[in-house]
């Protein structure tokens, strides 16, 4: 059995954690959770630091439950927001609720029989068997407003003049409940979370001492940033997602090879299992020839694989080689068609019927009349480009302004006109 605490500690994942943790995970296999909110239907890459100590949890020989609040999502956590959210319906939560335990399976080995097998559990399914006294009654009564008031992430609230409603102030309470009805049920005695997480977690270990005198524990993970100082998992774009429907498994791959030499060497211990020695090997390889990007390049391999499988992975490699590297039309042509738009997106784009397609004599009619103007503005200079060997369709250089103007669609619709280096144009045959 490795040692977790350990394991976090030299990865750089660990923040805080309650007296005598450690000497509790070395009597045998426990028992811990980490929640996820059900906002949206996909975790996004900010959401990876947790599961990866889930998994870091299991590959320890302990027990991981993975909590998904479709109680705590009607509320929206308030730590540490400026304010507060829109709450969710039932029918939209159930959808997110179902998408998330999906993927968390990615992550957690869920197989029956197996002593640490992973459990996925829904905060709803207890927390919709109250009644408003029952809770207020029952749980309130053990927890003080001075203790709840004295939280960061509500005085921050308080501060900032943008108030706190009581939905809100009481997420702390549904949370240190969510711990005390796992502690009592399901044997759990750790809750893992982010570093702003702290005040809700020891919340719940506060709620089991008084309810039942017993003990539990606490660990926090960083919150991560870039290394300068911005916000990690965001982009132009907007969120990273694990969703292939959100962000392209070939866009996921190319935000793992793009991070900087500083954040490569944070994020491949925090996102990848490569065990020390490996990292430290690697690290050295990459000091030698940091234009090669080794570190960057197994980050992507590695959390690729690992949110979208071997197949995705390939296809993104395949990508990026068409992108930045030398390439053949069959390389080009084994894309399919999300991966080939994501990696030309933005490019400049010409379409023409299918029938003037067919019909147009030569190469320099379609790079000039049916291209409308777009790649090249007359036949003089679609011509004297394509003899100087600056025009290439599909991948392979024309030679002859003249040559016919029948080629394989990519796709069954589409050509790639490259001109010159770096300038793109896909032309779509309707």
């Amino acid at each position: 059995m490795n040692n977790f605490i350990e394991e976090l500690r030299w990865r750089g994942m660990l923040q805080d954690m309650t007296p005598e943790i450690e000497e509790h995970l070395n009597k045998g296999t426990a028992s811990a959770y980490l929640g996820f909110d059900p906002t949206a239907d996909s975790l996004h890459i900010g959401h990876l630091v947790g599961v990866m100590t889930l998994l870091h949890f299991q590959r320890a020989g302990h027990k991981p439950f993975a909590l998904v609040g479709g109680a705590t999502g009607m509320i929206g956590d308030p730590s540490f927001k400026s304010s507060e959210r829109n709450l969710l319906d039932a029918a939209t939560l159930d959808h997110n609720v179902a998408c998330l335990k999906n993927q968390l399976a990615k992550f957690l080995d869920f197989t029956e029989g197996s002593s640490n097998k992973a459990e996925l559990v829904n905060n709803y399914d207890w927390m919709s068997q109250f009644s408003f006294l029952e809770f207020i009654r029952d749980v309130g009564k053990h927890i003080t407003v001075n203790y709840m008031m004295a939280k960061d992430s509500v005085k921050r609230r308080l501060e900032d003049g943008n108030g706190l409603s009581f939905t809100e102030f009481s997420y702390q309470l549904i949370q240190g409940y969510d711990f005390y009805h796992l502690w009592k049920n399901e044997g759990v005695s750790i809750q893992l979370g982010g570093s702003d997480q702290w005040g809700n977690i020891v919340t719940g270990t506060e709620m089991i001492r008084k309810i039942s005198g017993g003990s539990a524990f606490a660990l926090t993970v960083p919150l991560i940033t870039k290394a300068d100082g911005s916000k990690f998992g965001k982009t132009e774009g907007g969120s990273v997602w694990l969703d292939a429907n959100k962000t392209s498994p070939y866009a996921f791959y190319q935000f793992w090879l793009n991070v900087s030499d500083e954040d490569a060497a944070k994020y491949i211990r925090i996102f990848t299992t490569m065990d020390k020695i490996s990292i430290e090997n690697l690290e050295k390889e990459h000091a030698e020839a940091p234009h090669m990007r080794s570190l960057q390049k197994e980050i992507a391999r590695q959390v690729t694989i690992m949110v979208h499988g071997e197949k995705e992975y390939e296809m993104a490699l395949k990508a990026s080689s068409i992108l930045f590297g030398k390439s053949s039309t069959e390389e080009l042509a084994a894309l399919d068609e999300r991966t080939f738009l994501q990696v030309f997106e933005g490019v400049p784009q010409a379409k023409l019927t299918r029938q003037d397609y067919e019909s147009t004599q030569n190469v320099v009619d379609l790079l000039s009349e049916q291209a409308s103007g777009i790649i090249f503005n007359s036949k003089g200079e679609a011509r004297k480009m394509i003899q100087g060997g600056g025009v290439s369709i599909n991948k392979e250089k024309l030679t002859d302004p003249n040559a016919s103007a029948s080629f394989a669609l990519l796709q069954g619709k589409y050509l790639l006109v490259q001109k010159g280096k770096k300038n793109y144009y896909i032309m779509e045959i309707q």
